[in-house]
């Protein structure tokens, strides 16, 4: 029963997780995609903030990491989420998601020269077959869809990475605050200065927004902002870091193949290939020093 739960959270985060950017692809039909950005976390922010009163935690990071709450609002929500949205007018849904999966890759880099962190060999190997992976992969699409998508690209790495020091930043500091005191004033605030900002600078026609637009910003600020990351802290909890971590392996499958369904793509065989070897080394490279021998003998399983 208990490893049935498990599964079930787990189908859950990458079904999540794998839709998010179709759902994203989708509220930019008739958004703009700071506007976007902004109403997808004011959208959240309600439930976040009813979290928080049920939860009895509090709005503010303890004395001598406020400061550090100011970064979390900027570089966990504001800048990543935006260049998200802005790089998905440009790369296709799936796209996106394939580079958002080498965010455990950009967390070890940053990882070994912030914290001066332990790496294997096989992990070192794993980061590099995954971002010439990624790399070739990301020509391969260019070329079938005869687009220069790279500004696009770029932006989504750049929120990969920013994603990723930040990860590392909350490690150093030993950041400890409940998930609805990191994220409820957070999200409020960008919710709030990003959707003004969007009014003023991109001006959106809002008589021209649709409902598929519309229901997407609720699905990406509830069900994803939300429901998703829930799940994810709920399944973290029940097992090991290394098996949670698997999530990055699954949810862009989900992606390419959502894409595939409901937008008639193609992704054609040698861009499989590419992949499988780009989440292979994402795979090696999330296996950690101390339980590399014990995972190579197929020991690694639930806990």
């Amino acid at each position: 029963m208990q490893k049935a739960k498990m599964l079930t959270l787990f189908a859950v985060v990458i079904l999540t997780w794998g839709s998010t950017w179709l759902a994203m692809k989708f509220a930019l039909v008739s958004m703009p995609p700071i506007f976007a950005t902004g109403l997808r976390f004011l959208s959240a922010a309600p439930l976040l903030l009813w979290l928080l009163k049920i939860t009895r935690s509090s709005l503010l990071f303890p004395p001598g990491h406020r400061i550090f709450q100011f970064c979390v609002f900027l570089f966990c929500y504001c800048l990543p989420f935006t260049l998200v949205l802005y790089g998905e007018q440009y790369v296709d849904a799936s796209s996106a998601a394939i580079i958002f999966a080498v965010l455990p890759v950009a967390v070890l880099l940053i990882s070994i020269v912030v914290l001066n962190a332990p790496v294997s060999l096989l992990q070192l190997m794993g980061s590099m077959l995954a971002l010439l992976s990624l790399f070739c992969l990301l020509r391969e699409e260019a070329r079938m869809s005869l687009s220069n998508n790279w500004k696009g690209s770029l932006a989504v790495v750049l929120a990969v990475f920013i994603h990723a020091f930040m990860y590392v930043q909350c490690k150093k500091r030993s950041c400890q605050v409940s998930l609805s005191t990191f994220n409820a004033l957070p999200c409020l605030a960008a919710g709030l200065i990003l959707t003004l900002i969007g009014v003023i600078v991109e001006k959106p026609l809002i008589e021209n927004i649709t409902w598929l637009s519309f229901a997407s910003i609720i699905y990406l600020g509830i069900v994803a902002g939300v429901f998703g990351i829930l799940c994810y802290f709920s399944l973290q909890k029940r097992i090991s870091t290394f098996s949670t971590s698997l999530v990055f392996i699954c949810f862009p499958v989900i992606a390419v193949l959502l894409e595939c369904l409901v937008m008639d793509s193609v992704f054609s065989p040698t861009s499989w290939i590419l992949l499988a070897a780009m989440l292979s080394g994402v795979f090696f490279s999330l296996i950690p020093v101390e339980k590399r021998k014990s995972v190579s003998t197929s020991q690694q399983q639930w806990n």
